[in-house]
């Protein structure tokens, strides 16, 4: 919600200009006249301090403004995306590094990542040694959410972005 010109109540305002300088503290029928002499509105950017700050800025930059706001929030809201990143005890260490580049990029992208590691027979503490090396790698751009979780087939962490 936009608070806007003759809506703002405050007796004195903080102005911030067009190109972002600061004009000081006038009044609001000051800052009223040189919004209307440079054919722009006068915003109100926060209602919390006294005197408010307020700026100089074209009503769809405003609007723009306010839209990529909401855009950001909305964005924040969403649950993390998880993408699930697959491999086996017996890895090379080529495929080793270009699954943690594989990694790197998708906690440098926000997603979280599912680390699964297929285990048959005995592999478990293999793979849970495997998944131990990756997280000390990955420390740099995520952490773990959970333990290693070791279950019948398969051995997984979930790591979240720093």
């Amino acid at each position: 919600m936009l608070v806007m010109n003759e809506q703002i109540k405050a007796s004195e305002v903080l102005l911030t200009g067009l190109d972002g300088e600061d004009l000081g503290i006038v009044s609001r029928e000051e800052a009223l006249a040189l919004a209307k002499q440079h054919k722009v509105d006068l915003i109100c950017t926060s209602l919390m301090s006294s005197p408010p700050p307020c700026s100089l800025i074209s009503r769809s930059a405003a609007k723009e403004q306010a839209s990529a706001a909401k855009r950001e929030e909305r964005k924040k809201d969403q649950p993390l995306k998880a993408k699930e990143i697959r491999l086996t005890p017996q890895i090379e260490d080529h495929d080793y590094d270009t699954k943690l580049r594989q990694c790197e990029k998708l906690l440098a992208s926000g997603n979280a990542v599912d680390l699964v590691v297929k285990v048959q027979g005995k592999e478990g503490p293999k793979a849970k040694e495997l998944l131990e090396q990756l997280l000390k790698d990955l420390a740099g751009s995520g952490k773990k959410e959970t333990g290693i979780q070791l279950s019948g087939k398969q051995a997984a962490v979930r790591v979240l972005p720093l």
